[in-house]
């Protein structure tokens, strides 16, 4: 009998780190804990870690401090990106029991039975253990791929295809965190996928750090790889979480848009800035010209696709002019949404020595302006898909009587809570976009026999 047995989890950062949370849970399920909520008084909290931007780090130890305070005699264990670039500033948190790296994440069971084992033999010299355990090692020695999905916790799940990146783009941290591009072969992946698929998931989001460089240029690639999930039965849908420009391939937005039986009509594709002056120093593998090729094929066959667009305000040397082009640039495309990231500084990358410093109100103010460019295009979009049949997964997600979901083109829908409606994929009628913003519809077909 395990002395640990309710354990809690948090998750910050990105769908790939929801996918490992949720599959170290059911490691943690196997081995006889029971997953409880973090403010349930659990012996044991882990909590998985990002590094993109500054507030995530902060996130972290503020999390810390309010785990002990919740249960003071629990075990506090920190991995994720933070605990692979920073495990020494990670352990010295007061509450920090153990850091695990990259390679360690998924053998944290072991890790917990051995810093048990130390507590005990340690009991009457607490200050022996008064520091974190770390497990860490070099990421150049991150080699392994772990599949890993989410279940349980979401309607979707979320399927991890790919890790690590080799893009090296000079405002991120990840290839440090995370290592190398590598994935599983597509045959594993399908295996994976068809343990979704007996399950009561509906959705699929295939996420990854890089996941069009799936196969790294060999034999096995992205798009082979979407035809052969798209083969998959017992999954009605597939999204794909994100993608980079260059690696969309016109034969990939082909299949997606025409041929595929299960992959939604929405991208979401990173263009960081619509300078290329800036995209240049970003180290970026595209100019602007294909970013907007790539926008321009999407919507020639398929107008109601959704197209969703990161992109990065305040990168050093990042000025006036350069964000007015930004502005004109994404005014002028035809996308449905954005989101904004104001540029923070990260250790040990390029971005900081290759330009002026921009101040932060000017980083928060043009974000400002971009967050208001992303409500008008998300509104312009909405009003488009007035009148049209689509088909909504409504979540689980309940809110002053309504009942939320997502259309294929990822148009969130809310109608009159009705419980047999969740988790359906359901044929409705957008009817009007309300004050909040977001599509009400009739319900049109009989769903009973999904």
């Amino acid at each position: 009998m395990n002395q640990y047995q309710r354990v809690a989890f948090y998750t910050l950062g990105c769908k790939l780190n929801f996918s490992e949370t949720s599959t170290i849970s059911r490691l943690f399920e196997d081995g006889g804990f029971a997953k409880v909520d973090f403010e349930e008084h659990p012996d044991v909290f882990v909590i998985n870690t990002c590094s993109v931007t500054e507030n995530a780090d902060k996130k972290c130890k503020q999390l810390v401090k309010r785990a002990k305070k919740i249960s003071p005699e629990s075990m506090v264990i920190i991995l994720g990106c933070y605990a692979q670039l920073k495990p020494e500033e990670i352990a010295q948190m007061p509450g920090v029991d153990l850091v695990l790296g990259a390679n360690e994440k998924f053998n944290v069971l072991e890790h917990l039975e051995q810093k048990r084992s130390e507590i005990e033999q340690h009991h009457s010299n607490p200050a022996a253990l008064e520091k974190a355990t770390i497990v860490h090692d070099n990421i150049k020695h991150t080699h392994e791929f772990i599949p890993s999905h989410s279940y349980g916790d979401r309607t979707r799940s979320f399927l991890k295809v790919q890790d690590g990146c080799d893009y090296f783009c000079t405002f991120c941290t990840i290839p440090l965190a995370r290592g190398k591009s590598r994935n599983a072969s597509i045959t594993q992946t399908v295996i994976e996928a068809k343990k979704i698929a007996a399950t009561a998931v509906k959705e699929v989001v295939l996420t990854g750090v890089n996941i069009g460089d799936f196969g790294q240029g060999g034999q096995e690639n992205f798009f082979e790889l979407t035809k052969a999930l798209d083969k998959i039965e017992g999954i009605d849908r597939f999204r794909i979480s994100s993608i980079e420009p260059n690696l969309l391939s016109n034969e990939i937005i082909d299949f997606c848009l025409t041929s595929a039986n299960r992959f939604a009509p929405h991208f979401h594709i990173p263009l960081q800035s619509g300078s290329d002056e800036i995209l240049e120093k970003m180290r970026r593998k595209y100019r602007t010209d294909l970013f907007a090729n790539r926008i321009t094929q999407i919507k020639s066959i398929n107008p109601d696709a959704c197209i969703g667009v990161d992109v990065i305000v305040g990168f050093p040397g990042e000025t006036d002019d350069n964000f007015l082009e930004t502005m004109h640039f994404l005014k002028d495309l035809d996308i449905s949404y954005l989101h904004v990231f104001t540029y923070s500084e990260r250790a040990n990358t390029g971005a900081p020595k290759l330009g002026t410093k921009v101040p932060m109100e000017v980083r928060r103010e043009r974000s400002k302006q971009l967050h208001l460019l992303s409500d008008r295009k998300k509104q312009a979009f909405y009003q488009t898909q007035i009148g049209k049949t689509k088909k909504v997964l409504f979540e689980q997600e309940e809110n002053e009587g309504f009942l939320y979901g997502f259309t294929e083109n990822y148009v969130k829908v809310k109608t009159p809570y009705a419980a047999d409606l969740v988790n359906q994929i359901v044929d409705i009628q957008i009817t009007e976009i309300d004050r909040d913003g977001l599509a009400k519809c009739l319900i049109l077909a009989n769903f009973a026999e999904n």
